[in-house]
């Protein structure tokens, strides 16, 4: 058997009482039992006396959690040995909800998920990866990087890159990141844990990789972004050139006979909202008009964002005929705030989007857009990932042609 310290340490006033009961009775009988008595006596008070010592040591947080490990008692169910059905049983959770916790994805609630954690702290649990991971981990595993939980362009866009990869027979595995978080500090815990072929990145920071990317050694691609400014032998680009993107639509509402545009996108440390914003900027010089920052709206790539940031414009009066989306997500919210506010669509304000995205040929009114070729994109993508991890072929630069998707949401004037 093995014994805990502490748990020996309880039995200490049971086996004084005992011994002290048995030297009593001894004490009834005849006199002849004297040296019997004696030796009770004896071992009676040196119990009583390491008793005492046990109690000072600990009340001092000097005594021993454990004896050596051949006499310390196996706890129960090892902690190691935990599994998130036991944590799920621990927690009052589906064993779904605790897989999701594990993997941090947008979709459990805080509220559950301060749950779970507390639960997985004070049980000891701590997963190095769950099981499908587990399963895939020495075969032909991709990591998608999805930066950004809201954005149903890369959702859709996950899906080419899941069937690309599997012409391929690789296995794509999708971490998603908040849209402001770090994604090379993401990749590197991934590498960590799971160690796979490659990663593709959907979306990040030109100043996030110029920083950190050193760190990351598996062949990777930078998908739905390029640039000139990153200058790694393991990581490819492949997307649309954001700025000439950017010039097309904005110049499209202008030759429909607009000069007062809006423009709502997101800050300038986001890389494709920088580029998109000076192409836009550059179409309205270049037709003689002023780029007025009073008429660009801040957003994030989300619906909620998108609404309260055209709000936030008609609050301040702004005065404009069209605007300019850098995403259709964010044309989408955009729009229920023009509507909310009594504008209508296109008759008093144009809308023009990008991403081209399935809801946008499916809305009311059809959205006019910037087509990004998603599905080239994501097969570019992974031909180029794939030639790197088989091959050890070098980084490429793919830019590819955008289209512009003309619906109902423009109107001349």
């Amino acid at each position: 058997n093995r014994y805990d310290c502490p748990g020996c340490f309880r039995l200490v006033p049971g086996i004084i009482g005992i011994f002290g009961s048995a030297a009593l009775s001894a004490n009834q009988t005849a006199q002849t039992q004297g040296s019997s008595l004696h030796t009770l006596y004896k071992v009676e008070l040196t119990l009583l006396i390491f008793y005492t010592e046990c109690a000072i040591l600990m009340s001092l947080g000097t005594f021993p959690t454990t004896f050596p490990k051949h006499f310390q008692k196996a706890r129960p169910a090892d902690m190691a040995n935990l599994t998130i059905k036991d944590i799920a049983r621990i927690s009052g959770c589906s064993v779904s909800t605790i897989s999701r916790v594990i993997n941090d994805r947008p979709d459990v609630r805080p509220e559950t998920k301060e749950h779970v954690l507390k639960v997985m702290r004070e049980a000891g649990f701590v997963p190095n990866t769950n099981a499908r991971q587990l399963k895939i981990q020495q075969s032909r595993s991709l990591v998608f990087v999805v930066k950004g939980t809201r954005n149903i362009f890369f959702s859709d866009f996950l899906v080419q890159l899941q069937r690309a990869a599997t012409l391929y027979g690789y296995s794509g595995i999708v971490s998603y990141l908040d849209e402001n978080a770090n994604e090379i500090d993401a990749a590197e815990k991934i590498l960590r844990e799971i160690k796979p072929k490659g990663i593709i990145f959907l979306g990040g920071s030109v100043a996030n990789f110029q920083r950190g990317f050193d760190s990351i050694n598996v062949p990777s691609v930078l998908t739905t972004l390029v640039t000139d400014e990153l200058n790694f032998s393991n990581l490819s680009m492949v997307g649309v050139d954001d700025r000439a993107a950017a010039y097309t639509a904005v110049d499209y509402l202008i030759r429909q006979g607009h000069r007062k545009i809006a423009v709502l996108g997101g800050p300038v440390t986001s890389y494709p909202s920088l580029m998109r914003r000076q192409g836009a900027q550059q179409a309205m010089e270049d037709a003689g008009i002023l780029f007025n920052d009073k008429l660009y709206g801040l957003s994030n790539y989300d619906f909620e964002s998108a609404y309260h940031a055209m709000n936030s414009l008609l609050a301040r009066r702004a005065e404009f005929t069209a605007l300019f989306a850098m995403s259709d997500v964010i044309a989408f919210g955009a729009i229920r705030a023009l509507v909310s506010a009594g504008f209508r669509v296109p008759e008093d304000v144009s809308v023009i989007g990008f991403d081209g995205i399935t809801m946008s040929r499916y809305c009311v009114p059809v959205m006019t857009t910037i087509v990004q070729p998603s599905e080239q994109i994501a097969l570019q993508s992974i031909e180029l990932l794939v030639r790197q991890i088989e091959h050890g072929s070098p980084a490429q630069t793919v830019t590819l042609q955008p289209e512009l998707q003309q619906g109902e949401s423009v109107r001349a004037i």
